[in-house]
């Protein structure tokens, strides 16, 4: 029973390391996507008014949670087996793009929203989330296989 109760209180360093990342990846993405999200609805605003504000806003908004979603997974997945994780994220990623797309489809008959706004600053977001991402990435210390290949 001794064993048990020793094995149970050792910390995982792979849940560590992936907390660790999630939390840079997440600090990142607020940071640096925040921004895009502003000037994105100061442009739409100044261009299209309130409808390109609340286009940028929505927009804006549907980006931060997808990219938030993935710093959710990550966190919930953390402690279970690295391959179960891999397969929990692929299907992740597969059901965040049919929510988005879900959400997309939905809003289209929205007049209120400038659908242009809507999706330039969505995509502009999106893909700012992924550079902080990447960039968390690098910048953390955490332990990382890099296999040279020849």
């Amino acid at each position: 029973m001794s064993e048990s109760a020793d094995t149970a209180e050792q910390p995982n360093p792979h849940a560590e390391s992936v907390l660790k990342l999630a939390a840079a990846m997440q600090k990142a993405t607020l940071q640096f996507g925040g921004v895009v999200a502003l000037v994105a609805a100061i442009t739409f605003t100044v261009l299209y008014g309130t409808s390109g504000l609340l286009g940028s806003v929505v927009g804006s908004a549907v980006a931060i949670v997808s990219a938030l979603g993935t710093t959710a997974m990550m966190r919930k997945t953390a402690n279970l087996p690295v391959s179960f994780m891999m397969v929990v994220a692929l299907g992740g990623y597969a059901v965040k793009i049919m929510i988005v797309f879900g959400v997309m489809f939905a809003l289209r008959g929205v007049d209120a929203l400038h659908t242009e706004s809507l999706a330039f600053t969505m995509l502009a977001v999106i893909l700012v989330a992924a550079f902080a991402e990447f960039r968390a990435f690098k910048n953390t210390k955490i332990p990382t296989l890099i296999i040279e290949s020849k």
